[in-house]
Order: structure tokens, then sequence, then C-alpha cells
């Protein structure tokens, strides 16, 4: 087994991992490339453990993430023992990665290339290999496992490239000056020697329900480098401010790879079933769109200035919710549709923890908190200057009648508990933001004031409750729970969407968040019980919701000291699992994780524009 080696650096340049356990490497060691329809997972060492194809959310064709005996790679690396070490071209989602051994060093750069005009591949996965010094013996070797490892593949050569197929999908292996490829029963493999001056490029060229192509090596060039400067084009347009550019920077590249270009969707993460704890059952599908992270999107590509991006998920946002009005569902399919049945697959899952998820039974829950994300989101929308059609402003008033129906319903909350339904304080604020939005674009005859009176006796119903319930004396804090002395760091969005509380209740809710559920920079979700066994990670979005919520409430030097600290834990490449482990600092749970990136830039933005104010 090859081992990756480490050097001394800071945490989040870390030149190596520890190598791999068990056949499966650290999650901190993956990096993300993609094409505005999947996302590839390349470990440090150059193995590419996750492709979905044709699409994000399809089955993988890739899987030893979640299987190393059974699911699926296509490595590539030295033969001999190396010390890695990698980097984003700049501005780029395009890798490099670098390795070093006794007898020389090369460069692997990974991309996942744009379609150009003409005949190319309906996905194309592109990996180039440059000798530098001396000479390496390289190895690679692709094991496709179609349909997620559930169905025969096959493998042959056509007009003598080599091929694999099942069904309607195939793949196409395309090599130059990476030796001879060798197919087998199993896979497709090969070796060659890289030495000063030696370019090799490997190719996988993927179809779904169409024919196969087989490019030339000239058009596969072309469209790198196209490729290469697409992606510098769109990060220059970006729009950033402060001392933590970069860190936003990346956190866009990352977020633009999670964006469903066909629709406009973005999907929570690129992956399915990352456990939260290793062994454990807390690992879900995030391949899907949540309401819940609406707002928090609209908000950070209007800060970066991704006009385009922030329009289509709008409308793709109205659609979808089209489909169940006035009831929002929790998430939707990347395509807008709204069935996502979980079940579970016979695999043996990262590091031995199942089950396997595929679909997320989140879908059918009542989450309350969804509403205010929604008309946030269409405040959002409308304060940037955009329009809301006459149609979309009858459904959004239509929202806020419903709200004002079912807010005083117990729900599942922000954080989707699989316990029984209870009154989280999260969500009645949520509501309360739902009817305080549609009265605000009512009064600027955006939508149809009509019921605007309900909504404010329904606004005015909520905050009492809340001041009246959800407060604990014990905790001097607002509560998880309507009753109780539970803390929730969901309870940090009060601030950050500027809920009307009670003379410092909301200082004194951060302070006790901070008290009670933060370890240094890291933050756990929630106090109590939420019907699943096992445990969790600290979950890094919340210490940025608290970067943001100490600015707001003017203790600026405690949020950019922790923001300092938060900025240093991304991995070697700036992303994000969605939580870690303090102890080891070990990513958990599913990546990229497009609500922590999303939480970076809304704080770093904030802390930007209490700098320059």
């Amino acid at each position: 087994m090859t081992e990756a080696t480490g050097v001394s650096r800071p945490m989040n340049e870390i030149a190596a991992a520890t190598g791999r356990i068990d056949g499966y490497a650290p999650l901190r060691d993956y990096a993300a490339i993609g094409d505005g329809r999947t996302v590839a997972l390349v470990a440090r060492d150059a193995s590419i453990d996750w492709l979905c194809l044709p699409n994000l959310d399809s089955p993988w064709l890739f899987g030893a993430l979640l299987d190393e005996a059974n699911g699926g790679s296509f490595s590539l690396s030295p033969s001999d023992r190396f010390e890695a070490t990698r980097r984003y071209l700049p501005h780029t989602n395009v890798l490099e990665t670098t390795f070093r051994t006794q007898s020389g060093s090369l460069r692997v750069t990974d991309a996942m290339t744009l379609p150009s005009s003409g005949l190319c591949p309906e996905r194309e996965l592109v990996r180039v290999v440059d000798g530098l010094d001396g000479s390496v013996e390289v190895a690679w070797r692709v094991q496709p496992r179609f349909g997620s490892g559930f169905e025969s593949t096959h493998f042959g050569r056509r007009s003598g490239i080599p091929v694999a197929w099942s069904g309607n999908d195939a793949i196409a292996v395309c090599s130059w000056d990476a030796g001879d490829p060798v197919v087998s029963s199993q896979g497709i493999s090969g070796s060659f020697m890289s030495a000063p001056g030696t370019r090799a490029f490997i190719s996988l060229s993927g179809a779904h329900q169409e024919p196969l192509v087989f490019p030339p090596r000239a058009d596969l060039e072309r469209r790198l480098i196209s490729t290469i400067a697409f992606w510098r084009s769109w990060t220059l347009g970006r729009s950033t401010a402060g001392p933590w550019q970069k860190a936003m920077i990346r956190s866009a590249l990352a977020l633009k790879l999670l964006v469903h270009a066909p629709s406009g969707a973005i999907a929570a993460a690129a992956t399915t079933s990352l456990p939260e704890e290793l062994g454990g059952g807390r690992n879900w599908d995030y391949r899907f769109c949540w309401v819940r992270d609406s707002a928090f999107t609209v908000e950070a590509l209007l800060r970066l200035g991704c006009t385009k991006e922030a329009d289509a998920f709008f409308w793709w946002l109205m659609h979808a919710s089209q489909r169940t009005h006035p009831r929002l569902q929790v998430l939707y399919r990347l395509d807008g549709s709204s069935r996502a049945p979980e079940h579970s697959l016979p695999l043996d899952g990262y590091r031995n923890s199942q089950p396997v998820r595929v679909g997320n039974g989140a879908a059918g829950q009542v989450q309350l908190d969804v509403y205010g994300d929604l008309l946030q989101t269409a405040w959002l929308y409308a304060q940037s200057g955009a329009r809301l059609d006459a149609d979309f402003g009858r459904r959004l008033a239509g929202i806020a009648d419903f709200v004002c129906e079912i807010w005083s319903e117990p729900d599942a909350g922000i954080w989707e508990v699989r316990s029984e339904p209870k009154h989280f304080t999260q969500s009645k604020i949520m509501c309360w933001l739902a009817l305080d939005r549609a009265e605000r674009l009512a009064g600027k005859h955006l939508i149809p004031d009509d019921h605007i009176e309900r909504w404010r006796h329904g606004s005015g119903e909520i905050r009492r409750f809340v001041e009246e319930q959800c407060w604990s004396e014990a905790k001097q804090s607002y509560a998880r729970v309507a009753g109780s002395d539970e803390l929730d760091a969901s309870l940090l969005l009060a601030v950050l969407f500027g809920y009307p509380a009670g003379e410092k209740r909301l200082e004194q809710t951060v302070e006790a968040v901070r008290r009670e559920l933060a370890h240094g920079p890291y933050i756990y979700r929630y106090s109590g019980d939420d019907g699943l066994g096992g445990k969790e990670g600290f979950f890094l979005t919340c210490s940025f919701w608290l970067v943001e919520a100490l600015a707001l409430v003017g203790r600026c030097q405690e949020a950019h000291a922790l923001m300092e600290e938060l900025v240093g834990l991304g991995n070697d490449v700036g992303l994000y699992s969605e939580e870690i482990d303090p102890k080891t600092q070990a990513f958990l749970g599913n990546l990229p994780q497009g609500l922590c990136h999303l939480a970076l830039i809304n704080a770093a933005g904030t802390l930007a524009k209490g700098r320059l104010h």
C-alpha cells in the first residue's frame, strides 16, 4: 500500500496525511473537482474515490469512499513511496498534486473539463502527468462500478480504445504517453516512466443514453486550457473585501462546484453517508437542495456579485416549491422534483460506518423554519433590485397565510431530529421572520397586501409565544424548545435575521451558546435528545454563525479572533466538511459542505462590512 508521508506545516497547509487506514483515506485528505453537473473527490494520493455519473445525485461510478474493497476508484500515483503536496491552480477548481520520491518528482493535474463547441463527451475527467526531475514509475488503474456497484460492468475495446459499460452507461479511457493500457475483467490499467519534460494524458469520457465520444488529444488539451480560463474569469468577477478574501474566494469556488448548472439548484454537499461519528449511524444523503439553506445561499451569492447564480437559484426555488404549494418540502432534488425516498445499501460504509443511505427521509418531515427561509430569500432577492412577477407574488402571499395557520404546531426543527415533534424556538422565530418579510414585501407592493393585517397579528402572536414560553431563566437564554432549559446554536440565527428580542436577550443568548455549547472554536449544534443513537462532532457552520452573531452584537474583537481560528481549520486546499473532531481535527460528515462555506462567506462579509464602517 502506497503511503503519503507528512512534513511540518500549519494546520491548513499540511503536506500529507498519515496514510490510509484499512484502505480509506482521511476525509480531510479529499479535494473536489467538478463541471457544474457532478463532482469528483480526489484523495491526497491522487486516487479518485468518488464520482457520480452523469450527475451529482446519480448512482456512483467510483465509490471507494464508501466501500474500499468493492466501490471502485481511479488510482494514479508513483509505484514507490512518496510525499505529496497539492494546491488548486490559483483561482480555479483544477487540482495540482506534486509527488516526490527518492528517484524523482512529477506533477498530476486533475480537472473535469467544461463542454466546448463541437462534438465532446457528456462528462470528461482529465488527468495530466508532467515529469519534473529524475525518473519515476507511475501506475494507474480505472475500476468502475456502474449503478453504485449493483450493475454488471463489462470491459472491452472499441476502435482500439478501452471501454467499460453497463446498460445505457459507458466510459472510454483514452491515454497518450501513459503506457499501453491493459483491459481485464476488473478494470483498465497501465504504467509508464515519467522524466523531465514528459507529459502523459489520461482521460475518462462518460456517456449516458447517448453515443460514447473518443476525444482527440488536441481537443482534450484545448478543453483543459479553456476550463482553466473559465474558472479564472469567473473568479475575477467576484466581489470580496476584508482580510479573509482568499478564504472567501475558495469557498465561492467550492460553492460553484455544488451548483447544478441545468437547473440552478445548489446541493448541500457532493456526497452521501459520510459519518458524523466513525462507526456510527448518523450517515445521511446530502445530494439535494435544502430550502433551509436558501436565505444563506442568496445572501452569499449577492455578496459575491454572483447575480446570474442568484437569479438561477431563486427561480429554481420558486418553481420547485410550486410543486407542493403552499406546503414547503424540506428538500428537493436538483431537478426540482420532490421525491427522495430513503433506503440503505448493503455496503461497508466509510471505515465501517453503516448504513449507507440513498435518499433522505427528512423530505417528509414538517419543518416550520423553511417558511422563514423562503420569505427571507424573496426579500433579499427583491432588495437587490430583482423583479418578482405577479404569479410568484401571489404564491408568496399564500405562503404567509399558510404560516398563520401552522406556526403553532410542533415540528422536527432545523436539525431534522428523528424524535417526536416539539415546539422548537428557532422554528417559531423563523415563522415570525416569514410574516415580517411578507409584510415588508407587501409594503413595497411586491406581493398582494390583502391579508397584511392578519400577518401583523400573527407575527405579534409568535413574538408573545417566544418571549413568554421560550426564554430560560436558568440559562438566561432563549431555549432550544419551549419550556426547556436546553440550548441550540441555531438560536444565533435570531441575531443574524434581526429578530426584535427583548432588551439584551439576544446578547445573553449569544453568551449562553458560547458558554454551554462551544469548546474553543468548536460548537455542538444542541443539547438534549434527538431520537438518534451515538453522537456527532462539532458543527462548523455554527462556529461561523457565532462569528457573525458576535460581530452583530458589538463583540467585534472576539468575532475577528474566532474567524482567524476557523479559517485555519480548513484542509490544505481550503475545503470544509460538515463537522470536525476537536481532538484529532479529523473531518466528519459530508463534504464539501455547502452550508459551511456559505456561513464562512457571510461571516467574512459581515466582518468586512463592519471594518468599512
